[in-house]
C-alpha cells in the first residue's frame, strides 16, 4: 500500500501550482509525472535506490524533482517531493520527523 503524507501532497500541489503559473499544460505535465512516478513506486517500491537511512528516491521524468518514500510493515508512504538541487539538510530535517 503507498500512502501519501499531508507534507507530500503539499509539496507536488505547490510545484504543480508553480509550473501552472509558468505554462498552461506544464502544471497538468508536472501532475502527470507525479502520478506516474507514485504508479511506479506503488508496483516496484523497492526497485529505486536508498538516498537517506532507509528512505528512497524515485526521480519524475522531465522534471527535476524526486518522491521520497520509506517502508513501514507494509505500507509505503511518500514523505515528500523534492527538487533535486534542494537544500539536502531541508531533506534530512523533513525525514527525521
Amino acid at each position: 500500500m503507498l500512502v501519501l503524507t499531508p507534507e507530500a501532497e503539499a509539496d507536488i500541489d505547490e510545484a504543480c501550482r508553480w509550473y501552472g503559473q509558468r505554462g498552461s499544460c506544464l502544471g497538468d505535465a508536472f501532475l502527470q509525472s507525479a502520478r506516474a512516478a507514485l504508479s511506479s513506486v506503488e508496483q516496484f517500491p523497492e526497485g529505486y535506490p536508498q538516498v537517506y537511512r532507509s528512505t528512497r528516491r524515485a526521480l519524475l521524468r522531465r522534471f527535476p524533482y524526486g518522491l521520497l518514500y520509506s517502508r513501514s510493515d507494509d505500507t509505503y508512504y511518500v514523505l515528500g517531493c523534492f527538487h533535486t538541487s534542494q537544500d539536502p539538510s531541508a531533506l534530512e530535517r523533513r525525514l527525521d520527523l
